[in-house]
């Protein structure tokens, strides 16, 4: 926040990097403390007791609409074949998720899965309720006396322009994380009841022409355990993740993909909007996809149209159960509190002399002149390059430690 000639210039918020790099980079370093913290305990009012908590790295995939090109390595390391094509593709190939047959391709599948993926979530956690009751042997409506249910959960774009979503799922006592799990709540209750319920969830909805279509998570679900554990790496032999001091990393992979995505930046308004979008012919068509279901009464309550440029996806980036861990809001008001006083400080004011004026209107957006927007750039590449330092530093200290 800084004054301008009356006006006071504040933060777009926006998270996404190709709109704004410093703001998507603010979100990036929140959603990484609100994982971590729910991961590792220590801070943010986590207890260190989460870390003998039953929890495990989730990955729940979209399932196959279509073939498309890939890269694929051997256990060793080795380049293999495309499972479409045959051919070698180098990683950063734009054809990399672009399907191999655009004509038989599913787009309006593809679409329509998008539009339910957060619904097949939430099915998702009631039906491991259920799993984790019968494994106890007690009913659905009484497991909360006896555990809850937290996570934190990521969407991240595949290259094919489909969700996946990482989560950390974690096993509390009924009180949350400071309350102990019970003893049956094992890690490989809760592995099997994962397991159990991405295999069973299914969402049955109805294509432009009324036939059914069943959708359902991937077949790669990937579950990784995470141990309390003092071995100095990152991976067990198991493939299990270890260490509470590498928890950093698990939320690092987490939140990777935050204000990134393959596409559009802003809500498509016309056809002469997707026409002249830079993106690929891929992505473009699943846009189109939306934007022309979403003319249709069948589909009115997903409204896809003003979902269109997330291609289709409905859902929040970062989502998390209450009490997993801190919230972005606490966050935010702890920064505010952090830089009213130290600015308060700074110009020698007593905070009870201070009059708070909080009548304000909109004035415009951006910089008024390009000096403005080259220091405010330059300001903003040293803060993030700072920030960078600071975490390498940490990640090096925990890692020593």
């Amino acid at each position: 926040m800084s004054h301008a000639e009356g006006a006071v210039c504040v933060a777009c918020g926006n998270r996404r990097e190709s709109v704004c790099p410093t703001c998507a980079d603010r979100y990036a370093a929140d959603a990484f403390h609100l994982i971590r913290a729910g991961l590792a305990g220590g801070s943010k009012g986590i207890p260190t007791s989460v870390t003998d908590k039953p929890r495990a790295f989730v990955t729940l995939t979209a399932p196959s609409f279509g073939a498309v090109h890939n890269v694929r390595t051997s256990r060793r390391g080795r380049s293999m074949p495309c499972t479409g094509c045959g051919q070698y593709h180098h990683p950063a190939n734009p054809i990399i998720g672009t399907p191999v047959d655009p004509h038989t391709y599913d787009y309006v599948g593809a679409v329509l899965w998008q539009a339910h993926a957060g619904q097949l979530w939430a099915r998702f956690t009631q039906r491991l309720r259920r799993e984790l009751a019968k494994a106890a042997g007690i009913r659905v409506r009484e497991v909360g006396e006896y555990l809850r249910l937290s996570y934190g959960k990521v969407a991240e774009y595949q290259r094919r322009g489909l969700v996946h979503f990482h989560a950390v799922i974690r096993l509390d006592g009924p009180d949350g994380p400071a309350d102990p799990t019970p003893g049956w709540a094992t890690l490989d209750v809760l592995d099997a009841a994962i397991r159990a319920a991405a295999a069973s969830v299914t969402i049955t909805t109805h294509r432009p022409d009324g036939q059914a279509l069943d959708l359902a998570w991937g077949e790669q679900v990937d579950i990784r355990r995470v141990n309390p554990t003092t071995v100095q790496r990152v991976e067990g032999p198991d493939g299990s993740i270890s260490e509470a001091a590498l928890a950093g990393y698990v939320a690092k992979y987490a939140t990777k993909g935050t204000g990134k995505s393959e596409a559009a930046d802003r809500p498509i308004r016309s056809q002469e909007d997707i026409d002249y979008l830079d993106v690929s012919d891929h992505h473009r068509r699943i846009i189109q996809t939306a934007w022309d279901l979403g003319s249709l009464d069948n589909y009115a309550d997903l409204n896809l149209r003003r979902w269109a440029h997330m291609l289709g996806f409905r859902g929040h980036f970062l989502t998390k159960s209450r009490r997993y861990s801190v919230t972005f809001g606490q966050l935010r008001a702890a920064r505010r509190t952090w830089r009213l006083a130290t600015n308060l400080a700074a110009a020698e004011l007593d905070p009870n002399d201070v009059l708070v004026i909080n009548d304000w209107r909109f004035d415009g957006v951006g910089y008024t002149n390009e000096a403005e927007r080259e220091l405010a750039a330059a300001i903003a590449t040293r803060i993030r390059q700072h920030r960078a330092l600071k975490h390498r530093k940490d990640n090096d200290h925990a890692q020593a430690a």
